[in-house]
């Protein structure tokens, strides 16, 4: 008896390789969701020595904050996020109401039904990037003093983009250096950081170039904010061709925001004019899959100048 082979699904026909699809089994565990992965001792050790080496070039003065992975949504509301990436943000939601209510939930799901039509919205939101809690904080301050303020930040991040790319995923990290000041200040921290970050690039041994980029602002409205971004020059991108030179992966971006987060969160100057931000931004994620692409899993066959840079004298230690 010959059985017909049946033509699958599309929601079961395997989808094409990708060219960081060789390093998934040894650097992740899949979670059951995509861009969400657990991450192993190997990756995780080069994570924190690229950590250690971005910290090496911590100009003096900076004020070290690490952020938790949620943030208040009133304060993301009132930056303006929801105007421009609506379609990314991640809501924190729970079960709400009297006790009667919430067991009414969870009878529903043990009958088969949907729980999740009891969920409300809570006070938070998962944050799409370091640098957002740092505004209010220094607004709290007043004004600024003479040469501005400067912040190390970091923070796992979330942005609602489900993919199989390991350079795209929702759950990643983000390292930022943050600058509030005078337009000259912010300007000026800009132009350091943007040759500071491509010396680093070259010690990791990584090919990439410069360019103007612009965010990923939502609908038609956000294509024009886009070529405004880019017209004004207001934010460039280290991109790493991983894929190709036509496909290039941003992993650094150097953003000048103007004086938009001093107006909407009263932060002033010397002269009591808005303040002007800026921001350096590392990808650590992708710079560490770029890391293991370019070099290889072996972290013994990496350049010597690499190793040297990232302090790799014996391989990384277990996570603990």
């Amino acid at each position: 008896m010959t059985i017909p082979v049946l033509p699958q699904s599309p929601e079961i026909a395997p989808q094409a390789a990708d060219a960081l699809d060789h390093l998934t089994d040894a650097l992740f565990h899949r979670m059951g969701a995509d861009g969400v992965y657990a991450r192993t001792a190997l990756y995780e050790g080069v994570v924190d020595r690229l950590a250690a080496l971005i910290s090496r070039h911590r100009e003096p003065g900076t004020e070290v904050m690490r952020f938790p992975p949620v943030m208040s949504r009133a304060q993301l509301e009132k930056s303006g996020y929801l105007k421009s990436f609506p379609n990314l943000l991640g809501c924190v939601c729970g079960l709400h109401g009297t006790e009667r209510d919430i067991h009414d939930a969870v009878a529903r799901f043990d009958r088969g039904g949907d729980w999740t039509t009891s969920l409300s919205p809570a006070d938070l939101v998962l944050s799409p990037a370091a640098c957002y809690p740092v505004y209010p904080i220094a607004a709290s301050r007043g004004a600024l003093p003479v040469g501005g303020l400067r912040f190390d930040v970091a923070a796992d991040c979330f942005r609602r983009e489900p993919s199989r790319h390991l350079d795209r995923l929702q759950s990643f990290r983000m390292r930022e250096y943050v600058c509030i000041g005078t337009p000259d200040d912010v300007s000026e921290f800009r132009d350091r950081w943007m040759v500071k970050a491509q010396a680093i690039a070259r010690d990791l041994g990584l090919s990439f170039r410069v360019d103007h980029a612009s965010d990923p602002f939502f609908g038609r409205v956000g294509q024009i904010k886009a070529v405004s971004q880019k017209q004004q020059s207001l934010k460039f991108e280290l991109l790493v061709p991983l894929r190709s030179e036509d496909q290039p992966t941003a992993c650094m971006s150097f953003n000048y925001h103007r004086e938009h987060f001093g107006t909407t969160w009263g932060i002033s100057d010397t002269d009591g004019a808005p303040a002007h931000t800026g921001c350096v931004a590392f990808g650590m994620d992708r710079l560490a899959v770029a890391l293991f692409h370019t070099h290889g899993i072996d972290l013994g066959r990496w350049p010597s100048r690499v190793r040297e840079a990232l302090q790799l004298e014996r391989q990384a230690d277990p996570v603990g």
